[in-house]
Parts: structure tokens; C-alpha cells; sequence
């Protein structure tokens, strides 16, 4: 099999995965199943990716160079150029449209790294894609609010997308109503801690005094309440 072979395999094989997770979750998938759709031999995707994890994991890296790149060269709001919310808003919807398309990809394997990775301290480590995305949210929020406790926020934004409730969103089409929602999060969370300060949000006071300064700040009974109800 030559060098281009290869590849026109490997890319079918992978489109073919993807089709098939747009109805069906990882774990209903066989590699039966893959290798029909994408005409060519199990034994073919065994010896490329090892396994399904290993077929799964290679879908979720080429999507994620896919935005990667859009990220780090393609033109504002995601790439360089917009203001740090603003592309934080432009990353969360893209992240939902690869997860709309990929269902259930991130939560399949987010639990094949914590079963693989028992022993360390941090699984997201292991975790081929979560690593970049969370990384990239929690530079935004950084640079956007300093003194807030970027990596856990970055954390709360992305749990939703490997949740069961909006896998089933996400199921029923409804990817439009999730970027909505996680776009009034995030909305809600930089406008909160630019409200707060950088003293209150820092990483020793995140929780805490994150609301309790935004209740002081808003006596009126204004938007931090509704913020409060959101989160």
C-alpha cells in the first residue's frame, strides 16, 4: 500500500466514524460498523488505530487541529485579532459545533483517560483535546478578567459539553440552544468578575467572594442576581 493510500484510507475511515456518531453514541459504534462505511477491512482500522478508543481519539485530534488552527492563524473572532471575550464567545460556539457533530465523543473520552490515567494527579493530561481547549478558554478568561481563577472556570464551561442532559440537546438537534446557553454563561461570568475586580476573583477567593462581592455590588437587585441563577 503506498503513502497515499494510506491516507485516503485513514480520511475515510474517520469521515465515515464521524457520520456514523452523528446518530449513534461511541459506545454503540463497531468497528464492523466502520469499516463498512468507509469500504475498507477491520483489520485495516485495527492496525492503523488500535483500537475504538484509539479510533475515537484520532477523530477528536483531527478535528481539534481543524480548529486549532483556526485559533492560532484563521481571521478574527477566532483567530488573533478580537477582543479576548469576544473570541471566547467565538471558541465556545466552535467547540459546541464539534461536539454537535462528534456526540458524545468528548464524554467517551474523557472516561477512557480517567480509566487509563487512575494514577495521576490530573486526567485532563491525558486527554488528547481537552487539554488544548481548556487551556485556550482559560487563556481568554485570564486575559480578559485578570486575577480570576481562569482554570477552574475554564473547567465549568467545558463539563456541560460531556453532560447526559445536553448530549441529549445535542441528540435532538438542538446545538443552536446549547452554544446559546453557554454563550449568557460566559457572558454572565466576564461580566460578574469585571464587576468584582481583580482582588475578590483571584484564585484563593474564586468561589466565596466571587458572589458575595456580587451581591454587595448590586443592591439594586440587577443583573447579578439573575447571574447567580444562571450559574
Amino acid at each position: 500500500m503506498t503513502r497515499a493510500d494510506a491516507l485516503r484510507n485513514r480520511r475515510a475511515i474517520l469521515l465515515a466514524t464521524e457520520e456514523l456518531l452523528t446518530r449513534h453514541r461511541p459506545a454503540q459504534i463497531s468497528m464492523d460498523q466502520v469499516a463498512a462505511a468507509a469500504g475498507v477491512g477491520k483489520g485495516t482500522i485495527f492496525h492503523r488505530f488500535g483500537s475504538r478508543a484509539g479510533l475515537m481519539t484520532a477523530l477528536m485530534q483531527d478535528r481539534a487541529m481543524a480548529l486549532s488552527a483556526s485559533v492560532t492563524s484563521g481571521p478574527p473572532p477566532l483567530g488573533p485579532g478580537a477582543e479576548p471575550a469576544v473570541r471566547l464567545i467565538a471558541f465556545l460556539d466552535a467547540v459546541v459545533e464539534v461536539v454537535a457533530r462528534n456526540k458524545g465523543l468528548l464524554a467517551a473520552l474523557g472516561q477512557a483517560t480517567a480509566d487509563s490515567h487512575r494514577q495521576e494527579s490530573d486526567d485532563r493530561d491525558g486527554h488528547p483535546v481537552y487539554g488544548f481547549w481548556h487551556g485556550h478558554i482559560a487563556g481568554l478568561l485570564a486575559e480578559a478578567c485578570p486575577g480570576l481563577d481562569a482554570a477552574v472556570h475554564a473547567d465549568l464551561l467545558l463539563a456541560p459539553l460531556s453532560s447526559g442532559p445536553v448530549l441529549r440537546l445535542l441528540e435532538r438537534g438542538e446545538a443552536g440552544r446549547v452554544a446559546g446557553a453557554l454563550r449568557t454563561a460566559a457572558s454572565a461570568l466576564l461580566a460578574v468578575s469585571s464587576a468584582v475586580g481583580p482582588s475578590a476573583a483571584g484564585p484563593s477567593a474564586a468561589g466565596p467572594s466571587v458572589a458575595g462581592s456580587a451581591a454587595v455590588s448590586t443592591p439594586t437587585g440587577g443583573s447579578g442576581g439573575g447571574g447567580d441563577h444562571q450559574g
